[in-house]
């Protein structure tokens, strides 16, 4: 049980042990469980009908729902570009299936904001992952799979004391228009993806690390699946390494509690149509409708051309069983908010033809830094 107005912690189902095959997507929709280990064994399995999930057998990838049909030029026909982009949307789908049912604060604002902007379609502005930038498991693993479906790597933002890097991808022209989808079927989002600079950590800080990093082996491979599916690439840790990391780094125990689960979505404000296209009155309505805002460096953070604004709340919790049996809350997820403001150059467009490419793009360290503290205990607690 859960409050929506007054508190962001919830009460879930116990967490399951590995099995040696997973349920359909289908299934983990319908009813989901939370985080479970991914096992090498259980990589082994079927695709799930109703969206052509891929094979994984023997390492090897075969994307069901592909077409392999050329046009006469030797490039991919229609159909088949159609085909490739309603697999990606489809696990994207799975993706943010997973984090709305870990994360009903997030769901309740995106009920609530299509709701009060008149039943209007939500785009969302990007996807944002973590990881461990370790043998293979950071930023690449998950990287891999946009970059398999036309993204575009941009720049690099890091973050000396948080020790943190991260890489920003572009989306490709969207093979549907997609005129009329709303979140994962509407425009595909950027994605926002950062890891923690291992190497950088304490000790013993590493050994813990890459204990869970070894278990895992290969499961850096299926980034995209683990995501999907609401499952870590290694076992459940030790109540008393979950402390020691969160000592060192809130970011790294929420990675060996979270693993590559959706960290955020973010709700493009401008795309809006009504006053709630203005971030300042987005914000007022979601604190008036209860919900607490991330309040580091204050809730609105501007970047220095004043051009990217941005907000957050703060991250639900859900109890979480260790492998020693101990329970206890961790940090989940959150929804951000960002408007993007038209580029000096463009200031005299009438508002009706003004485009996303003519809008400020990319990020902004100092914004991002702020944004990272969402899953701080300082601001979980602050909320509760």
């Amino acid at each position: 049980m859960f409050s929506l107005s007054g508190s962001s912690t919830f009460n879930v189902t116990s967490f399951s042990s590995a099995t040696s095959t997973f349920p359909s997507i289908q299934s983990l929709s319908s009813s989901f469980s939370p985080i479970s280990p991914l096992t090498a064994d259980s990589l082994r399995i079927r695709p799930a009908s109703s969206i052509g999930f891929p094979i994984f057998s023997g390492g090897r990838r075969s994307l069901c729902s592909v077409s392999a049909s050329m046009s006469g030029n030797g490039s991919p026909s229609s159909s088949s570009q159609e085909g490739s982009d309603s697999f990606f949307r489809s696990v994207l789908e799975n993706v943010e299936s997973v984090y709305l049912s870990r994360n009903p604060t997030a769901k309740s604002i995106l009920e609530l904001v299509q709701s009060a902007d008149g039943g209007e379609r939500i785009c969302y502005d990007h996807l944002a992952f973590r990881t461990f930038g370790v043998d293979g498991h950071g930023i690449d693993s998950m990287a891999s799979f946009f970059l398999d479906y036309g993204y575009k790597q941009m720049e690099e933002l890091t973050f000396p004391a948080k020790k943190l890097k991260a890489l920003w991808f572009s989306p490709p022209p969207s093979v549907s228009a997609a005129n009329g989808g709303s979140r994962i079927h509407g425009p595909l989002p950027r994605v926002f993806i950062s890891e923690l600079l291992v190497d950088q950590m304490s000790p013993q800080a590493q050994e813990i690390i890459r204990k869970y990093v070894e278990i895992s082996s290969s499961g850096y491979k299926y980034a995209a699946l683990a995501s999907a599916l609401g499952t870590l690439t290694w076992k459940k840790p030790m109540h008393s390494e979950f402390q020691q990391l969160a000592r060192e780094s809130e970011y790294a125990a929420w990675t060996l509690v979270n693993g590559y689960a959706l960290n955020h979505v973010t709700i493009s404000t401008h795309r809006l149509k009504s006053n709630l296209r203005q971030i300042n009155s987005l914000n007022r309505f979601i604190e008036e409708n209860g919900f607490k805002l991330n309040s580091e460096g204050g809730l609105l953070k501007v970047s220095p051309d004043g051009l990217l604004l941005q907000s957050s709340t703060v991250a639900d919790s859900m109890p979480f069983r260790f492998s020693d049996g101990a329970v206890e809350p961790v940090p989940c997820s959150y929804i951000e908010f960002a408007e993007r403001l038209v580029l000096p150059q463009y200031k005299n467009l009438p508002n009706d033809e003004v485009k996303e490419f003519h809008r400020r793009d990319g990020f902004e360290v100092g914004n991002a830094d702020k944004i990272f503290e969402s899953t701080s205990q300082g601001q979980v607690t602050r909320a509760a």
